[in-house]
Parts: structure tokens; C-alpha cells; sequence
């Protein structure tokens, strides 16, 4: 059992009272990654209260013993909303099928981090999600000993229910959930321990999957409001150009067509949030009208003109691009240790290799959209959006509104991985309600979507090893650069496992507008070091799993510096753990083997991918993997992201890419963007973790980066060519 206080948060431990039919609301604003959407659970067998509390951020219970759990974070397919619930459902001792989840629109005074992105959900919200259930729980029981007139240390709860054994006397929680208001909130409460968990580790349905499966509305997409516009964007076609003009009258004729104008997303003098101020494409026109069909076709009759404005981006070549730039660009040295000059001038082998990646897009299956509904009192917005806090200040400032009259309410989403940390949309929709004085939902196109930005940028880096006689590393160089930033992580594995270590970064800029993709930089820079690993083991004559395994002992027996910021235990016990599952050494007749270990998002993963030869091409059979992150809350929600980062990382490394020629991207939907299909998913994924009892880590995304690596590893080894350039598929020599 774990005592922990509840002084630190008591400020935000708001009580309410009772309302008509009895109930206890307990308020906790720690819980500010409890991602949710309106539902009610299939499975519940209890009627609903016949009043629920109209406030958010609440765990509350009705008085028949229904919870519901307002969750406040955004819902982008991680699964979260059915997780963090599970927490405190667990702490409270309350049975899952009475629970019910909802979803809190935007609320800064109740909420601390309204936001979805880093993989933080489950690890930020641990420990209060659990001192919430508890504090609720210790409550109750305080209620039920004043009505059972016995001492609160003799009595224990189970499913909801209350139990004092020595009388064989029990109540509901809803029967003392009115009296547990009165209750003075206890300075500490204790946790369960972890052998006696219950909910926590086991497997629990997606509590939106009936209606995702059915077609009910969740989505952004799906939100239908009276006398509700449809708008659309018009953006320059080319990054480095700017609006001319444009003949609106052309249009304004056509059937269903309201208004077409032209706005302004940055205007200067106002200042926007980090998340709005990413996007190049300022100058932007706007077609408003009664359906999707007639604006679009619209769309594509309006005569607008665009003039350069700045040097304009000619890239189908981005290893050129980034290579001219490392030997004359700036460069930063971002970590040194020892004398790796000397260690190379003495080496008696150097290893050196370039690896290099294209921009992508983010392409969620859900285009970008937003409602908006603006008038003089108040701006009410709603739609997926993974910053809402940042979005509404953005408006707040556009439109020169008190933050306090601007809400945001938040749709599931068909999608993000990072994209919908920028919300440009959320600004775009504003502006075009707030002219056209209607409300209006802005739909974008997929051509929009993926000509607009905003993109992963481009990468490319070199690495350097130094072995000696008795073919040990001596010595580690890395030299990156990327688009808009370096992908180097200085501090990561190998630093603190070689004796002479050198980081060096390049950061080019651009036009063309970048930001976070799913794992950011991790994404390509833990392909490029795990391949580059497999070749020194190679050279040195290794297995590449031991290896790997010599570096970790280094690493935990004599670290070099004090900035490592890895666990080399940890690290190293996810590589013994999928060489034992996969049986790494006694691979079957026709198999090839490739291994990767990468650690993002305090989260340990490593991956053996097996490569069969089918028709003289490679193929990905099957994928071991070992993930630690710490205690799983549902398993089989987290197998689900295991796996969809897999064939995500898998996809975009063998097939995607954007180019551009002179600032127009030359991929504009799906028949020039290649994405993986069905017949190229591994035909197994097999997934252990890791069971330490530790908190909870990353999970959405570490599965992610080290993917590419291990399959670029088996196809080396079962075609002897090496791939250095993503996309893979650009190697024709391999991939046919």
C-alpha cells in the first residue's frame, strides 16, 4: 500500500454540493490528460441518474452508483479516454460497466494541459488520476461509517459497493454519495498496490467503439449546426508565393455561393500562439456556401492570381539539398566528450555512412476542418484540435476578443500525429465566420491538406566510428541537419557508452512550412543510427544484438558524462527480451533477420523483423517486439498503438515522400503520395512488454522510429545491399 498527501493539490479538490437526486461530485483539475469524447458505454446495466451535474472535470456519482468521468484532453485515436478512466475506476474500486465517460470542452481555470501530443497522457496524469479515485473512495467510506455508525478502519469496498463484515452490513456508493460531501477531504490517501489491481492490466474495449463502428457522430466532419455555411480555402500554389488578386465575381453567380473574400491568418501587430505561427501561406481566399459539392466546384472556377514573394524551394533531391548545406552552413556543437580527433587519427578502421530522409506529409485520415460561430458576445468554436488552449488564444487575439468569450469544444479525430498541433484551421474558420456573420464549418480538401503543409521535415546524416586493433568503438561522431532543425539528439544512446563522443547539428531554413510528425526526429534519426550500428557490428565482427549489449554494459558500469539521458539497464533488457522471443539466433530456413533499439518518449523499445524473399523481392513476415513503458494500463489498447506504429513506421519509411519544384509540391493526394498497403503489413506483429511495475511511459509513439531500421537491417541481410535513402522504394536495385 502507498500513502500519498493530497495537500499538494487540495487548492484544486474542489466539492460541490448535491443537486436534485442526491450524488457526490468530486472536482480534480490534475486530471488534465483524461482524453474523451461523449459516450455512454454499451455495457452499462444501470439506468442514468435522473440528474447528472452540468460542471467539468468532474468525477461524479449518481445516486444509484453510475460514476461519470468528465475527461478533459483531446481523444486522437491513442485510446486514452478508455485508459485514464480505467485509473481512477480502479482507485475508486467502482465496477466498469458504471462508468461513463464525456468529454470536457475547453476549460483553463478547472485544467492545466488540455493538450494531446509527446505521448504524455498516461504518464502526466499517473498519480493524480489515482489520488482522485482514492480521495473519492476514502470519502465514501467516511460517509458509510457515519451512517453504519461503525469505525471507517473496518470497513472495505468492492464493485461500488460498500461492506462492514462484522455486521454483514453493505451500502452503494450512491446511497452515501449526497453525504460524502460533508466529508472533510482527508490529507492523504492510500493507493492500492499493484497485486491488487483489478482494472488496471486487462483488457478493456475502446468505450467509443460502437459508436465509431456504426457511423454515430464523433467527428469533426460529422458536426451539423442550424443554418450552418460550408467554407473552403484557397491557398497559393507554391510555397514563396503570395495573393495578387482574384475575380470573386466569377463565382459569386454560382449556384449556393454565399460570398468568396479574401483574409489575412497573421496580420501583423498580432501576436499568435507557437501553434498558429508555423504556417508560410498568410494570405489565403476564402468561398463560402450552402453545401461541400457547390463549393467546391466553385473552388475550382475562381480565377486567382499569385506573385512571387520569396525565394521559392526546388527540392526533389533533399539528400543533395541538405549535403550542400552541412559543408557550407553553420554548425553547432551540441555535445563533446574526450578527444574523438585523436581517437579517429589513431583508429585502426573507420566506419563512415549518410542516411537521409524526404519531407512527409501527415495525412490523417480525417482532412482538417473546424466549426466556428462567431458574434459580437462570443466565439464558439468545436472540432479536432490537439492545442485547444493555444487555439483559443489565437482567436482571442485575431479576433480582439476577451479569451473568456471564445470556447472550444473538442470532436474525436480521425487522426492527428502531430498535425493538429498547428491549428491553423481553428484560425481560418474564425476569420471566415466572423465575416460572413453565420456559422460555418471549413472543410478542407485532401489537395489542401497536403499541399498546405505543415510537413516532417527533411533530414539527412553522417556518421563516423572509430574501432581499434581489437575492434572495439573508440570513438562516435554524428553530424546532422534538417529542415528548419537538426535531428540530433546529443544526449541519447551511444553518448555515455563511448570514451570520445561528438554531436554536431545543422539547422536550414525554408519556406516551406515543418512541424511535428508522429515521434519527432526520432522518426528518421533512430533509423539512421541503428543502421549505422548494424554496419560497425558488422565491420567489427559482432553479432549486432551483442554489440549493442557491450555499449549498455559500458553505459551502466563506467558511464561517460553526466547528461545520458537513457536508462542503459532498461535499454538493454528490451534487446534481451526480443532476442529471446524472437529466438534471434536460431532463425527458421528462409528467414532473414534485422535488429533495432531506440528509447523516445521515455519509453524502451526494441524490434527483430523477419525478411522472407518472394519473387527476388524482400518481404516483412513477421515483427518481434519488446516495449517497456512501465505499468500497461490496457493491454490490448496498447498492442493496438504497438502495432499501428509498426506498420505506420514501416509504410513511410519503404514508400513516402514529398518533393517539391520551385515551392510546388509535386504530391497532391493519394495517386502520387504512396502510402503501404495491405499486402505489405507484416503478416504478424508479435508484442511483449515489459513487466516492472513502474509508472507509466510513452506509448502512442516509441514503437514508431526504431521500425525502419530493423527492416532496412533484414533486407541487408537478405540481399546484401544496404539501404541509406528513404523512401525505400527509390532503391530499385532492392525493391524491384
Amino acid at each position: 500500500m502507498t500513502l500519498i498527501k493530497t495537500s499538494h493539490n487540495r487548492r484544486s479538490f474542489l466539492k460541490t454540493s448535491a443537486v436534485a437526486g442526491g450524488g457526490f461530485a468530486l472536482g480534480f483539475s490534475w486530471l488534465t490528460s483524461c482524453q474523451s469524447a461523449d459516450t455512454v458505454k454499451a455495457e452499462i446495466v444501470k439506468a442514468m441518474p435522473k440528474e447528472w451535474f452540468d460542471i467539468n472535470g468532474f468525477l461524479k456519482i449518481g445516486e444509484n452508483g453510475l460514476v461519470t468521468i468528465m475527461s478533459p484532453n483531446p481523444e486522437i485515436g491513442q485510446n486514452v479516454k478508455t485508459a485514464m478512466p480505467m485509473i481512477i475506476a480502479e482507485e475508486l474500486d467502482v465496477d466498469w460497466k458504471d462508468v461513463v465517460v464525456e468529454q470536457a470542452p475547453l476549460d483553463t481555470k478547472k485544467y492545466t494541459r488540455q493538450l494531446a501530443g509527446g505521448s504524455q497522457s498516461i504518464r502526466q496524469g499517473w498519480d493524480g488520476l489515482r489520488m482522485a479515485g482514492a480521495t473519492a473512495r476514502r470519502m465514501l467510506l467516511e460517509a458509510a461509517a457515519q451512517k453504519m455508525e461503525v469505525p471507517v478502519g473496518e470497513l472495505t469496498t468492492s464493485n461500488g459497493i460498500i461492506h462492514h463484515e462484522a455486521s454483514g452490513k453493505s451500502v452503494g456508493y450512491g446511497e452515501v454519495a449526497a453525504a460524502a460531501n460533508g466529508v472533510t477531504i482527508p490529507e492523504e490517501v492510500a493507493l492500492k498496490d499493484n497485486k491488487d489491481f483489478k482494472i488496471i492490466g486487462t483488457d478493456r474495449l475502446n468505450v467509443d467503439g460502437q459508436k465509431i463502428v456504426t457511423g454515430q457522430p464523433l467527428f469533426g466532419l460529422d458536426i451539423q449546426e442550424e443554418g450552418m455555411k460550408i467554407a473552403m480555402i484557397v491557398h497559393p500554389p507554391a510555397f514563396g508565393m503570395k495573393l495578387k488578386s482574384f475575380d470573386g465575381a466569377t463565382i459569386k453567380s454560382m449556384p449556393g455561393i454565399i460570398d468568396v473574400f479574401s483574409i489575412n491568418t497573421q496580420p501583423k501587430g498580432v501576436e499568435l500562439q507557437w501553434s498558429d505561427r508555423n504556417n508560410v501561406m498568410k494570405e489565403l481566399v476564402a468561398i463560402v456556401g450552402e453545401s461541400t459539392w457547390q463549393v467546391m466546384k466553385a473552388k475550382k472556377a475562381l480565377n486567382v492570381v499569385w506573385e512571387q514573394d520569396s525565394k521559392a524551394e526546388s527540392s526533389t533531391d533533399h539528400e543533395a539539398t541538405l549535403a550542400k548545406f552541412m559543408t557550407t552552413g553553420a554548425k553547432e556543437v551540441a555535445r563533446k566528450d574526450g578527444n574523438p580527433a585523436a581517437a579517429f587519427a589513431n583508429a585502426a578502421k573507420v566506419v563512415e555512412k549518410t542516411y537521409s530522409a524526404p519531407f512527409l506529409a501527415h495525412n490523417t485520415m480525417e482532412p482538417m476542418n473546424f466549426f466556428a460561430h462567431v458574434t459580437a458576445e462570443k466565439a464558439m468554436l468545436n472540432g479536432p484540435i490537439q492545442t485547444p488552449e493555444f487555439a483559443a488564444k489565437s482567436v482571442a487575439a485575431l479576433l480582439d476578443m476577451d479569451l473568456e468569450k471564445v470556447e472550444i469544444g473538442m470532436t474525436r479525430m480521425g487522426g492527428g500525429f502531430g498535425r493538429r498541433l498547428y491549428g491553423n484551421f481553428v484560425t481560418e474558420a474564425a476569420l471566415i465566420a466572423r465575416q460572413v456573420n453565420a456559422p460555418v464549418k471549413l472543410v478542407y480538401t485532401r489537395e489542401d491538406d497536403m499541399t498546405q503543409g505543415t510537413y516532417r521535415p527533411a533530414y539527412k546524416v553522417t556518421y563516423r566510428a572509430a574501432l581499434d586493433a581489437d575492434n572495439n568503438m573508440t570513438a562516435f561522431h554524428v553530424r546532422g541537419a534538417g529542415t528548419h532543425g537538426s535531428p540530433i539528439f546529443a544526449d541519447r544512446f551511444p553518448a555515455g557508452a563511448v570514451d570520445n563522443y561528438l554531436a554536431e547539428s545543422h539547422k536550414k531554413e525554408s519556406n516551406i512550412s515543418t512541424g511535428a510528425w508522429r515521434a519527432p526526429k526520432s522518426n528518421f534519426i533512430a533509423c539512421a543510427e541503428q543502421c549505422f550500428l548494424d554496419e560497425v557490428a558488422k565491420e567489427a565482427g559482432k553479432d549486432p544484438i551483442d554489440f549493442r549489449l557491450e555499449l549498455f554494459d559500458r553505459a551502466k558500469s563506467n558511464p561517460v558524462g553526466e547528461k545520458n539521458d537513457y536508462d542503459a539497464e532498461r535499454y538493454a533488457g528490451v534487446l534481451k527480451l526480443v532476442k529471446e522471443k524472437s529466438n534471434w539466433a536460431a532463425p527458421a530456413a528462409g528467414v532473414h533477420r534485422g535488429v533495432s533499439a531506440y528509447f523516445c518518449h521515455n519509453s524502451y523499445v526494441a524490434q527483430v523483423v523477419d525478411v522472407v524473399m518472394e519473387n527476388d523481392l524482400p518481404k516483412v513476415q513477421k515483427v518481434h517486439c519488446a516495449v517497456d513503458c512501465g505499468i500497461v494500463v490496457n493491454p490490448l489498447s496498447a498492442k493496438n498503438q504497438i502495432e499501428g506504429g509498426i506498420v505506420d513506421g514501416i509504410g513511410h519509411a519503404m514508400f513516402s515522400g514529398m518533393t517539391f519544384q520551385n515551392g510546388k509540391p509535386d504530391q497532391q493526394n493519394f495517386d502520387t503520395y504512396r502510402l503501404i498497403r495491405h499486402s505489405e503489413a507484416p503478416m504478424a506483429i508479435e508484442t511483449h512488454f515489459v513487466d516492472n511495475g513502474i509508472k507509466p511511459t510513452g506509448l502512442g509513439e516509441p514503437s514508431l522510429p526504431p521500425i525502419a531500421a530493423a527492416v532496412a537491417n533484414a533486407i541487408a541481410a537478405a540481399t546484401g545491399e544496404r539501404l541509406y535513402n528513404q523512401p525505400f522504394i527509390a532503391n530499385k536495385k532492392v525493391l524491384g
